[in-house]
């Protein structure tokens, strides 16, 4: 699927999804090949990266990196971004993605997959141009391998897990080490993650300390609630129903919406 959020939008306008004198946006990696763009992101990798060592194209996701860079550097609108800038393109794209997963196909995978890449490596640009602590792609690559490695000692170093649970054990135990001036299990947890992802995120970390919420409704009244705050306990208490379930409350959530466009468009087309 085409990605809206790969071209710049009026940065005044969080809606606008193309530059406002409609010209294909020169920032844009999708733009089919032939469009007039300055960027020359669309041409041929010969031509695109011009100037840039022949040798790191033979390598895609280094091929990707200088074409972001050249971006960066040439793209008069890619210039003026900002971290805080790319937020909602992120955002978007990562819905994206989540789409593509779901109800998308393999071609919309690999698309979104590129588009949420072009993201990471947008944001190191940026942060590779830092006048007080710059660090690029290669630097968040290598902070990437580091952890992993750390994390994984079952298949790196000689600890052994043979279950999936055991693995969980590692994991956890080296986060803890990596994270230890941390003082309660909800730090780290992000408050922007969507409401019915937070709840079952909290719900799990609470578990671990023993503060729970029952799994089923402790009244009648709690099935048809008469207030927010009501409602807010139901809607807790469904979470971790889908919790101790193994089963992700947001997905299911995202599932009906599906069944509800789909019946609500079968009505338009009668």
């Amino acid at each position: 699927m085409a990605s809206p959020t790969s071209g710049p939008r009026d940065r005044s306008d969080p809606d606008a999804v193309s530059a406002s004198n409609g010209v294909n946006d020169p920032s844009d990696v999708s733009a089919p090949n032939g469009v007039n763009d300055p960027s020359g992101v669309s041409a041929p990798a010969s031509d695109r990266l011009r100037g840039v060592d022949p040798v790191s194209a033979v390598d895609p996701l280094r091929e990707a990196a200088e074409t972001m860079r050249a971006v960066r550097e040439r793209c008069v609108w890619s210039q003026q971004i900002t971290h805080d800038d790319l937020v909602p393109y992120l955002v978007e794209e990562s819905a994206e993605l989540i789409d593509a997963v779901e109800v998308g196909t393999r071609a919309d995978l690999r698309e979104e997959l590129g588009d949420l890449l072009w993201q990471v490596l947008f944001h190191s640009a940026i942060a590779a141009q830092d006048p007080d602590d710059p660090f690029d792609i290669d630097d968040v690559a290598a902070g990437l391998v580091e952890k992993m490695v750390r994390r994984h000692p079952h298949v790196f170093a000689d600890a052994v897990a043979t279950t999936p649970e055991e693995v969980l054990v590692h994991w956890n135990a080296a986060k803890a080490a990596e994270k230890h001036a941390r003082r309660s299990v909800l730090d780290g947890v992000s408050p922007h993650m969507p409401s019915l992802a937070l709840a079952q995120k909290l719900l799990g970390k609470a578990s671990a300390v023993g503060v729970t919420r029952a799994a089923e409704p402790a009244s009648a009244g709690a099935t048809h609630p008469g207030s927010e705050a009501e409602l807010g306990e139901t809607l807790l208490v469904l979470v971790e129903a889908a919790r101790l379930r193994g089963w992700d409350a947001e997905r299911a959530l995202r599932g009906a919406i599906r069944h509800l466009e789909d019946d609500v468009r079968g009505a338009e087309s009668l």
